[in-house]
């Protein structure tokens, strides 16, 4: 249901600080308290004032289009706009990234990121052979996790990303983090992505994912992966939770993804997605452990949820309970392949209809799993996309408001909330309604 673009995503690595402008090395030894360092009235480009910053500094952008790369390389530091929906990082489709954030207990906060050719936002504790950020690898070699320690800690928040075209918001090498009442559309391939940690301490909710190739993604990444109370409607495809080869981390094992609406996931205006994913809404392909529960998923007209393997990698012990399945071309698609032995996926508590296969509401209860005849997957034919910098503009989205001193920076692992994925409720259909462009 996706596709690694790892190999453009390195080739394209020099594009990575394209568009910065260089600034002296600041001097770091004098003692002094958190700055507020302004742009323009500081310096002229926000790469300026990052350079210059230190820990507990924040940057406050002013209104205006910044057409560069910010590269931010220093721990600490948050990066803030004053005006969520005037601040804008602009790709003009030819940079590859506008955020890139390679320092642990970093903010990247009310501001919007539009038009890179890779990502808007991107997170990472990767990084190549020449020492510069990326997310992800070649593919063609095994990863050895020692040699890239998960970044620690971030905080994406207040963010519109919209037409990039790889990923709106992307963590990945990263963890004691939070993804929060952002909003992504038009990414190419996923508005919003997780990948590649485990005991990952991640929180993502209060988020809008609307007129992508896929809404939201997560791949081999869990462990403490909290996806709560978020909208992923009007994408190609709503959510998907996978296992993949070019990551380390494998097996993806160990998310909870609760609360959310996931539903009409079959918007024609959006990125066509290169394996042709086309009107689901939620797919695990060879995850492991995961927890999908009280989410409603609805109007997806060719399945509401599918569980199926990726290759050899078969699903495992999946939680499917007290989800709220309505008016979906199939409500739910349990069909592993033939390579892995797939066991120990149970299904309780769902309003479901129709199910392939026809008994998947009561043959393996959560509280006696047992081995199931696999279904058919649906097939359905995917319509012609169009090119990511052609979706529609977002909407104008929620402001945090003035701020006229240093923010608080984010505290890493103990400053991630409970979002209360173990009491949320199935959601309505006005879920974040009121930041959402398309509704059901």
């Amino acid at each position: 249901m996706r596709t690694r673009l790892a190999a453009v995503l390195l080739a394209s690595a020099a594009l990575l600080l394209a568009g910065c402008t260089a600034a002296a090395t600041p001097d770091r030894s004098e003692d002094r308290p958190p700055a507020l360092i302004e742009v323009p009235g500081d310096h002229a480009t926000i790469s300026e004032a990052v350079a210059e910053a230190r820990d507990g500094d924040t940057v406050l952008v002013a209104a205006g289009v910044y057409r560069e790369t910010v590269a931010i390389d220093t721990p600490g530091v948050t990066l803030r706009g004053a005006d969520r929906n005037g601040v804008i990082i602009d790709g003009d489709v030819v940079r590859g990234n506008g955020v890139v954030v390679s320092a642990a207990r970093v903010t990247v906060q009310n501001l919007t990121v539009r038009n890179a050719t890779q990502n808007g936002v991107l997170v990472t504790g990767m990084r190549d052979d020449e020492g510069t950020a990326v997310g992800g690898h070649d593919g063609y070699q095994a990863l050895d996790s020692a040699d890239f320690p998960l970044l620690d800690g971030f905080r994406v928040d207040h963010v519109t990303a919209s037409n990039n075209g790889l990923y709106g918001i992307y963590a990945f090498n990263a963890s004691n983090g939070v993804i929060t009442d952002s909003y992504a559309s038009g990414g190419a391939d996923s508005g919003i992505y997780v990948g590649q940690c485990q005991g990952c301490n991640i929180v993502v909710s209060g988020n809008v994912a609307e007129r992508n190739a896929v809404g939201f993604e997560i791949a081999n990444a869990g462990g403490d992966l909290q996806v709560v109370g978020n909208r992923f409607v009007g994408n190609r495809v709503g959510a998907t939770i996978n296992s993949d080869y070019q990551e380390a981390y494998l097996p993806q094992a160990g998310a909870a993804f609760v609360g959310n609406l996931v539903a009409a996931n079959a918007q024609e205006d959006t990125p066509e997605q290169a394996e042709g994913g086309f009107g689901i809404g939620v797919g695990i392909a060879g995850g492991t452990a995961n927890e999908v529960r009280a989410n409603r998923i609805a109007a997806n007209p060719v399945a509401g949820l599918i569980v199926t393997s990726a290759e050899d990698l078969a699903p495992i012990d999946n939680r499917i309970t007290d989800n709220v399945f309505e008016t979906n071309g199939v409500d739910a698609v349990y069909a592993p392949g033939s390579r892995g032995a797939a066991s120990g996926n149970c299904w309780e508590g769902n309003v479901l209809t129709a199910t392939s296969p026809a008994d998947l509401a009561t043959v393996s209860p959560c509280s006696a799993p047992r081995d199931l005849e696999a279904g058919s997957i649906p097939t359905s034919a995917s319509p012609p996309g169009i090119p990511f910098p052609d979706v529609a503009a977002p909407p104008k989205q929620p402001d945090l408001g003035p701020l006229d001193a240093p923010a608080e920076p984010w505290g890493g692992a103990a400053a991630v909330p409970s979002p209360g994925a173990d009491v949320a409720p199935v959601p309505d259909a006005t879920l974040l309604a009121d930041r959402a462009d398309i509704a059901w």
